[in-house]
Protein backbone atom coordinates (compact mmCIF):
# COMPACT_ATOMS: atom_id res chain seq x y z
CA UNK A 1 0.00 0.00 0.00
CA UNK A 2 1.37 3.39 -0.98
CA UNK A 3 0.39 6.99 -0.22
CA UNK A 4 0.47 9.30 2.75
CA UNK A 5 0.03 8.02 6.32
CA UNK A 6 -3.37 8.79 7.92
CA UNK A 7 -2.11 11.85 9.83
CA UNK A 8 -0.71 13.38 6.67
CA UNK A 9 -3.94 12.75 4.85
CA UNK A 10 -5.95 14.48 7.59
CA UNK A 11 -3.55 17.44 7.35
CA UNK A 12 -3.99 17.48 3.55
CA UNK A 13 -7.77 17.56 3.98
CA UNK A 14 -7.53 20.45 6.49
CA UNK A 15 -5.21 22.32 4.12
CA UNK A 16 -7.61 21.82 1.20
CA UNK A 17 -10.55 23.03 3.31
CA UNK A 18 -8.63 26.12 4.40
CA UNK A 19 -7.68 26.86 0.81
CA UNK A 20 -11.30 26.56 -0.34
CA UNK A 21 -12.46 28.84 2.47
CA UNK A 22 -9.87 31.60 2.17
CA UNK A 23 -8.81 31.28 -1.45
CA UNK A 24 -5.17 31.15 -0.32
CA UNK A 25 -3.04 28.04 0.14
CA UNK A 26 -1.93 27.44 3.72
CA UNK A 27 1.12 25.62 4.95
CA UNK A 28 2.08 24.05 8.22
CA UNK A 29 3.70 26.27 10.88
CA UNK A 30 7.34 26.83 10.00
CA UNK A 31 6.71 25.75 6.42
CA UNK A 32 5.34 29.00 5.03
CA UNK A 33 7.37 30.00 1.98
CA UNK A 34 9.16 33.32 2.02
CA UNK A 35 7.95 36.40 0.20
CA UNK A 36 10.12 35.84 -2.93
CA UNK A 37 8.73 32.34 -3.36
CA UNK A 38 5.13 33.45 -2.78
CA UNK A 39 5.26 36.17 -5.42
CA UNK A 40 7.47 34.26 -7.86
CA UNK A 41 4.56 33.13 -10.11
CA UNK A 42 3.27 36.71 -10.37
CA UNK A 43 6.76 38.00 -11.15
CA UNK A 44 7.18 35.30 -13.80
CA UNK A 45 3.89 36.31 -15.42
CA UNK A 46 4.90 39.97 -15.18
CA UNK A 47 7.91 39.26 -17.41
CA UNK A 48 6.57 36.46 -19.60
CA UNK A 49 3.58 38.42 -20.88
CA UNK A 50 5.57 41.19 -22.66
CA UNK A 51 8.26 38.75 -23.76
CA UNK A 52 5.67 36.68 -25.62
CA UNK A 53 3.50 39.59 -26.76
CA UNK A 54 6.25 41.71 -28.30
CA UNK A 55 9.66 40.01 -28.35
CA UNK A 56 8.85 36.41 -29.30
CA UNK A 57 6.47 37.84 -31.89
CA UNK A 58 9.35 39.85 -33.34
CA UNK A 59 7.38 43.07 -33.17
CA UNK A 60 10.10 44.48 -30.89
CA UNK A 61 13.59 43.14 -31.70
CA UNK A 62 15.72 41.62 -28.97
CA UNK A 63 18.26 44.43 -29.38
CA UNK A 64 15.64 46.61 -27.69
CA UNK A 65 15.23 44.33 -24.69
CA UNK A 66 15.60 47.39 -22.45
CA UNK A 67 12.07 48.33 -23.51
CA UNK A 68 10.89 45.54 -21.22
CA UNK A 69 11.07 48.07 -18.39
CA UNK A 70 8.32 50.09 -20.09
CA UNK A 71 6.29 47.22 -21.55
CA UNK A 72 6.17 44.93 -18.50
CA UNK A 73 4.05 47.23 -16.30
CA UNK A 74 1.32 47.38 -18.93
CA UNK A 75 1.42 43.82 -20.27
CA UNK A 76 2.52 42.01 -17.13
CA UNK A 77 0.47 44.19 -14.83
CA UNK A 78 -2.63 43.66 -16.95
CA UNK A 79 -2.13 39.88 -17.05
CA UNK A 80 -1.68 39.68 -13.28
CA UNK A 81 -4.76 41.83 -12.57
CA UNK A 82 -6.94 39.73 -14.89
CA UNK A 83 -5.72 36.47 -13.40
CA UNK A 84 -6.11 37.63 -9.80
CA UNK A 85 -9.65 38.89 -10.39
CA UNK A 86 -10.66 35.64 -12.08
CA UNK A 87 -9.16 33.39 -9.39
CA UNK A 88 -10.47 35.50 -6.50
CA UNK A 89 -14.01 35.37 -7.87
CA UNK A 90 -13.86 31.64 -8.58
CA UNK A 91 -14.36 32.08 -12.32
CA UNK A 92 -12.72 30.11 -15.09
CA UNK A 93 -11.24 30.48 -18.55
CA UNK A 94 -14.33 31.91 -20.31
CA UNK A 95 -14.25 34.87 -17.92
CA UNK A 96 -10.48 35.16 -18.18
CA UNK A 97 -10.49 35.26 -21.98
CA UNK A 98 -13.28 37.82 -22.17
CA UNK A 99 -11.37 40.04 -19.75
CA UNK A 100 -8.32 39.48 -21.94
CA UNK A 101 -10.34 40.70 -24.93
CA UNK A 102 -11.26 43.79 -22.93
CA UNK A 103 -7.56 44.32 -22.28
CA UNK A 104 -6.86 43.96 -26.00
CA UNK A 105 -9.33 46.71 -26.86
CA UNK A 106 -8.07 48.89 -24.00
CA UNK A 107 -4.47 48.69 -25.17
CA UNK A 108 -5.02 48.99 -28.91
CA UNK A 109 -7.71 51.69 -28.78
CA UNK A 110 -6.99 53.74 -25.67
CA UNK A 111 -3.37 53.24 -24.56
CA UNK A 112 -1.18 52.97 -27.68
CA UNK A 113 -4.11 53.87 -30.02
CA UNK A 114 -2.67 51.81 -32.89
CA UNK A 115 -6.23 50.81 -33.77
CA UNK A 116 -7.12 54.38 -34.77
CA UNK A 117 -3.75 55.80 -35.79
CA UNK A 118 -3.69 56.16 -39.62
CA UNK A 119 0.11 55.82 -39.71
CA UNK A 120 1.20 52.30 -40.78
CA UNK A 121 2.79 50.10 -38.14
CA UNK A 122 5.76 49.62 -40.48
CA UNK A 123 6.63 50.59 -44.05
CA UNK A 124 5.11 47.54 -45.75
CA UNK A 125 1.99 47.47 -43.58
CA UNK A 126 -1.19 47.51 -45.71
CA UNK A 127 -3.59 45.98 -43.20
CA UNK A 128 -5.32 49.23 -42.25
CA UNK A 129 -6.22 50.39 -45.74
CA UNK A 130 -7.33 46.96 -46.92
CA UNK A 131 -10.14 46.63 -44.37
CA UNK A 132 -10.69 50.26 -43.35
CA UNK A 133 -14.15 51.26 -42.15
CA UNK A 134 -14.09 55.01 -42.90
CA UNK A 135 -17.10 55.90 -40.76
CA UNK A 136 -15.44 54.41 -37.68
CA UNK A 137 -11.86 55.31 -38.50
CA UNK A 138 -10.31 51.89 -37.95
CA UNK A 139 -9.52 48.67 -39.77
CA UNK A 140 -11.79 45.68 -39.17
CA UNK A 141 -8.84 43.36 -39.70
CA UNK A 142 -6.71 45.21 -37.19
CA UNK A 143 -9.54 45.33 -34.65
CA UNK A 144 -9.90 41.55 -34.81
CA UNK A 145 -6.16 40.90 -34.93
CA UNK A 146 -5.25 43.21 -32.06
CA UNK A 147 -8.05 41.97 -29.81
CA UNK A 148 -7.53 38.26 -30.46
CA UNK A 149 -3.74 38.57 -30.45
CA UNK A 150 -3.67 40.22 -27.04
CA UNK A 151 -6.33 37.92 -25.59
CA UNK A 152 -4.55 34.75 -26.72
CA UNK A 153 -0.83 35.51 -26.73
CA UNK A 154 -0.39 38.53 -24.45
CA UNK A 155 -2.68 37.30 -21.66
CA UNK A 156 -4.04 33.77 -22.09
CA UNK A 157 -0.91 31.83 -23.06
CA UNK A 158 1.41 33.34 -20.40
CA UNK A 159 -1.17 32.74 -17.66
CA UNK A 160 -1.69 29.14 -18.76
CA UNK A 161 2.04 28.39 -18.80
CA UNK A 162 2.81 29.94 -15.41
CA UNK A 163 -0.19 28.28 -13.76
CA UNK A 164 0.94 24.91 -15.08
CA UNK A 165 4.39 25.50 -13.59
CA UNK A 166 2.86 25.97 -10.11
CA UNK A 167 0.11 23.31 -10.02
CA UNK A 168 -0.59 23.65 -6.28
CA UNK A 169 -1.36 27.35 -6.74
CA UNK A 170 -2.87 27.22 -10.20
CA UNK A 171 -6.35 28.31 -9.13
CA UNK A 172 -5.57 30.37 -6.03
CA UNK A 173 -4.54 34.04 -5.78
CA UNK A 174 -0.83 34.77 -5.94
CA UNK A 175 -1.01 38.19 -4.32
CA UNK A 176 -2.59 39.62 -1.22
CA UNK A 177 -4.74 42.75 -1.37
CA UNK A 178 -1.74 45.09 -0.91
CA UNK A 179 0.14 43.34 -3.71
CA UNK A 180 -2.87 43.58 -5.99
CA UNK A 181 -3.22 47.30 -5.26
CA UNK A 182 0.46 47.84 -6.05
CA UNK A 183 0.05 45.92 -9.30
CA UNK A 184 -2.91 48.11 -10.30
CA UNK A 185 -0.86 51.25 -9.62
CA UNK A 186 2.06 49.87 -11.64
CA UNK A 187 -0.28 49.00 -14.51
CA UNK A 188 -1.84 52.46 -14.60
CA UNK A 189 1.48 54.28 -14.35
CA UNK A 190 3.09 52.05 -16.97
CA UNK A 191 0.17 52.57 -19.34
CA UNK A 192 0.35 56.35 -18.88
CA UNK A 193 4.10 56.36 -19.57
CA UNK A 194 3.56 54.38 -22.77
CA UNK A 195 0.61 56.54 -23.82
CA UNK A 196 2.54 59.78 -23.28
CA UNK A 197 5.63 58.43 -25.02
CA UNK A 198 3.68 57.42 -28.13
CA UNK A 199 1.75 60.70 -28.16
CA UNK A 200 4.96 62.72 -27.91
CA UNK A 201 6.45 60.79 -30.85
CA UNK A 202 3.41 60.73 -33.14
CA UNK A 203 1.23 63.62 -32.00
CA UNK A 204 -1.79 61.42 -32.71
CA UNK A 205 -4.88 61.40 -30.51
CA UNK A 206 -8.03 59.45 -31.32
CA UNK A 207 -11.20 61.49 -31.56
CA UNK A 208 -13.54 61.75 -28.53
CA UNK A 209 -16.23 59.54 -30.19
CA UNK A 210 -13.59 56.90 -30.92
CA UNK A 211 -12.32 56.92 -27.36
CA UNK A 212 -15.81 56.85 -25.89
CA UNK A 213 -16.85 54.02 -28.21
CA UNK A 214 -13.77 52.00 -27.27
CA UNK A 215 -14.42 52.56 -23.56
CA UNK A 216 -17.99 51.32 -24.00
CA UNK A 217 -16.75 48.17 -25.75
CA UNK A 218 -14.27 47.53 -22.92
CA UNK A 219 -17.04 47.95 -20.35
CA UNK A 220 -19.38 45.59 -22.23
CA UNK A 221 -16.69 42.93 -22.46
CA UNK A 222 -16.04 43.20 -18.72
CA UNK A 223 -19.77 42.84 -17.99
CA UNK A 224 -20.00 39.87 -20.36
CA UNK A 225 -17.01 38.26 -18.65
CA UNK A 226 -18.90 38.08 -15.36
CA UNK A 227 -22.17 36.96 -16.93
CA UNK A 228 -20.61 33.80 -18.35
CA UNK A 229 -19.36 30.88 -16.33
CA UNK A 230 -21.65 31.52 -13.36
CA UNK A 231 -22.65 27.87 -13.39
CA UNK A 232 -20.38 24.85 -14.00
CA UNK A 233 -20.54 23.64 -17.57
CA UNK A 234 -21.95 20.11 -17.95
CA UNK A 235 -19.44 17.39 -18.76
CA UNK A 236 -20.02 15.63 -22.08
CA UNK A 237 -20.14 11.87 -22.48
CA UNK A 238 -17.10 11.65 -24.72
CA UNK A 239 -13.45 11.76 -23.75
CA UNK A 240 -11.14 14.65 -24.55
CA UNK A 241 -8.66 14.03 -27.39
CA UNK A 242 -5.03 13.31 -26.63
CA UNK A 243 -2.94 16.38 -25.80
CA UNK A 244 -0.70 16.01 -28.86
CA UNK A 245 -3.76 16.24 -31.12
CA UNK A 246 -5.00 19.32 -29.22
CA UNK A 247 -1.60 20.97 -29.67
CA UNK A 248 -1.40 20.08 -33.35
CA UNK A 249 -4.86 21.49 -34.08
CA UNK A 250 -4.06 24.64 -32.12
CA UNK A 251 -0.82 25.15 -34.02
CA UNK A 252 -2.47 24.71 -37.43
CA UNK A 253 -5.30 27.09 -36.52
CA UNK A 254 -3.05 29.74 -34.95
CA UNK A 255 -0.56 29.53 -37.80
CA UNK A 256 -3.38 29.97 -40.32
CA UNK A 257 -4.61 32.94 -38.29
CA UNK A 258 -1.11 34.44 -38.30
CA UNK A 259 -0.43 34.12 -42.05
CA UNK A 260 -3.92 34.94 -43.34
CA UNK A 261 -4.17 37.72 -45.98
CA UNK A 262 -4.68 41.24 -44.65
CA UNK A 263 -7.84 41.90 -46.64
CA UNK A 264 -11.55 41.26 -46.16
CA UNK A 265 -11.20 37.60 -47.11
CA UNK A 266 -8.39 37.21 -44.61
CA UNK A 267 -10.48 38.93 -41.95
CA UNK A 268 -13.36 36.55 -42.65
CA UNK A 269 -10.99 33.59 -42.37
CA UNK A 270 -9.71 34.95 -39.05
CA UNK A 271 -13.23 35.33 -37.64
CA UNK A 272 -14.11 31.81 -38.81
CA UNK A 273 -10.99 30.34 -37.21
CA UNK A 274 -11.71 32.06 -33.91
CA UNK A 275 -15.33 30.91 -33.93
CA UNK A 276 -14.54 27.32 -34.84
CA UNK A 277 -11.72 27.00 -32.30
CA UNK A 278 -13.91 28.52 -29.59
CA UNK A 279 -16.58 25.88 -30.18
CA UNK A 280 -14.07 23.02 -30.54
CA UNK A 281 -12.06 23.88 -27.42
CA UNK A 282 -15.23 24.50 -25.41
CA UNK A 283 -16.50 21.03 -26.31
CA UNK A 284 -13.13 19.34 -25.79
CA UNK A 285 -12.67 20.96 -22.37
CA UNK A 286 -15.96 19.47 -21.17
CA UNK A 287 -14.89 15.95 -22.04
CA UNK A 288 -13.61 13.42 -19.55
CA UNK A 289 -9.88 13.60 -18.94
CA UNK A 290 -9.34 17.25 -19.86
CA UNK A 291 -6.60 18.79 -17.75
CA UNK A 292 -3.29 20.59 -17.50
CA UNK A 293 -1.68 18.56 -20.27
CA UNK A 294 -4.33 19.75 -22.72
CA UNK A 295 -4.01 23.38 -21.62
CA UNK A 296 -0.25 23.13 -22.06
CA UNK A 297 -0.79 21.68 -25.53
CA UNK A 298 -2.97 24.65 -26.47
CA UNK A 299 -0.36 27.09 -25.16
CA UNK A 300 2.43 25.19 -26.90
CA UNK A 301 0.67 25.28 -30.27
CA UNK A 302 0.15 29.04 -29.97
CA UNK A 303 3.75 29.62 -28.84
CA UNK A 304 5.07 27.63 -31.79
CA UNK A 305 3.25 30.01 -34.13
CA UNK A 306 4.97 33.03 -32.58
CA UNK A 307 8.29 31.15 -32.57
CA UNK A 308 8.38 31.03 -36.37
CA UNK A 309 6.31 34.18 -36.83
CA UNK A 310 8.88 36.25 -34.98
CA UNK A 311 11.48 35.63 -37.68
CA UNK A 312 8.95 36.63 -40.34
CA UNK A 313 8.17 39.92 -38.62
CA UNK A 314 11.85 40.72 -38.18
CA UNK A 315 12.22 40.38 -41.95
CA UNK A 316 9.12 42.48 -42.64
CA UNK A 317 10.26 45.21 -40.23
CA UNK A 318 13.76 45.27 -41.70
CA UNK A 319 15.33 44.40 -38.33
CA UNK A 320 16.61 40.92 -39.20
CA UNK A 321 20.27 41.71 -38.53
CA UNK A 322 22.71 39.30 -36.91
CA UNK A 323 22.15 40.55 -33.36
CA UNK A 324 18.38 40.33 -33.59
CA UNK A 325 18.39 36.93 -35.31
CA UNK A 326 20.61 35.55 -32.56
CA UNK A 327 18.39 37.17 -29.95
CA UNK A 328 15.27 35.70 -31.57
CA UNK A 329 16.88 32.26 -31.58
CA UNK A 330 17.66 32.62 -27.87
CA UNK A 331 14.03 33.58 -27.22
CA UNK A 332 12.78 30.54 -29.12
CA UNK A 333 15.13 28.23 -27.23
CA UNK A 334 14.07 29.82 -23.95
CA UNK A 335 10.43 29.27 -24.88
CA UNK A 336 11.17 25.64 -25.66
CA UNK A 337 12.93 25.21 -22.30
CA UNK A 338 9.95 26.76 -20.51
CA UNK A 339 7.55 24.46 -22.35
CA UNK A 340 9.61 21.38 -21.46
CA UNK A 341 9.74 22.48 -17.81
CA UNK A 342 5.94 22.84 -17.81
CA UNK A 343 5.59 19.43 -19.47
CA UNK A 344 7.78 17.87 -16.80
CA UNK A 345 5.63 19.52 -14.12
CA UNK A 346 2.46 18.11 -15.68
CA UNK A 347 3.95 14.63 -15.77
CA UNK A 348 5.14 14.92 -12.19
CA UNK A 349 1.73 16.07 -11.00
CA UNK A 350 0.05 13.17 -12.86
CA UNK A 351 2.46 10.72 -11.28
CA UNK A 352 1.76 12.08 -7.80
CA UNK A 353 -2.00 11.80 -8.26
CA UNK A 354 -1.60 8.25 -9.48
CA UNK A 355 0.43 7.32 -6.41
CA UNK A 356 -2.11 8.84 -3.99
CA UNK A 357 -5.04 7.19 -5.75
CA UNK A 358 -3.24 3.83 -5.64
CA UNK A 359 -2.90 4.23 -1.88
Amino acid sequence: MTGNPPDDRRHAVRTTQTTQTTGMPQTAPGGRPGMPRRVAPALGLFLLSPLVAEYLLGNVPSSEIGGLVILAPMYGGGAIIIREVVRRTGRGWPTLLLLACAYGVLEAALIDQTLFNPAPLFEEDVSRGATLIPALGFSAGNAMGFTAGHAIWSIGVPIAVVEILVPRRATTPWLGIPGLIVTCVVFVLGSLVLFNGIYDDSGFMASPPQRIGAAVVVALLVVAAFLVGRRPRPVTDGRSPRPWLVGAVCFVASAAFFVRPEDWWGTAVGVALLAVMTVVISRWSRGAGWGAAHRLALAGGALLTYAFGGFILLLLHGTANTVNLIGQTVLVLGTLALFLAARRTVRGASGTRGTVEAG
